[in-house]
């Protein structure tokens, strides 16, 4: 069961944060969001801009802990949830996946809406968002939704959204 897998990093992601980021991506974040891929797959981008969205698979080369199978949320006061359970970017594969706005491609740059990741963070794969397949109506907040509070207050606290209340 400890089978190791290939993985290709494709290009790199390049984003304003150097040593902070967002806990999710911000749509309208200022900065300067994009993906450059190696010259050798920008045939792969072909068609990619008639889709709105995109999920943006990369590694997270920068933890500086490791995996624990129960997690506190940092916006959420005493509570410990399982890792698979949370959004922690620690974890026995370090993996990252961000959907983001498609702004524009051009050569071999996509464009991009705010990012969460540092910049210059490996960038090892980008699907199509698909609406009717990636959107589901019945999806819900887990033990999120057990919390007490206002699940709007809550969720700007998950995305790092700067807030007054």
């Amino acid at each position: 069961m400890n089978q190791r897998f290939p993985l290709v990093q494709i290009g790199l992601i390049r984003t304003p944060y150097k040593t902070s980021a967002p806990y999710q991506p911000i749509d309208n974040d200022a900065g300067d969001f994009r993906l450059v891929l190696d010259e050798k797959y920008a045939g792969g981008l072909t068609d990619l801009d008639t889709f709105r969205y995109i999920y943006v698979i990369y590694y997270v080369d920068r933890l500086t802990r490791g995996a624990v199978m129960m997690e506190s949320p940092a916006w959420v006061a005493d509570r410990k949830v399982g890792l698979f359970a949370s959004r922690s970017p620690a974890r026995p594969s370090p993996l990252g996946i961000s959907v983001v706005r498609l702004k524009r491609i051009v050569g071999n740059e996509v464009h991009t809406s705010g990012l969460d990741v540092f910049d210059l963070t490996p960038l090892l794969d980008i699907k199509p968002y698909i609406k009717d397949l990636d959107s589901k109506q019945d999806a819900n907040y887990g033990w999120i939704d057990d919390l007490p509070g206002n699940k709007q207050h809550l969720l700007l606290h998950i995305m790092g959204i700067p807030h007054d209340y």
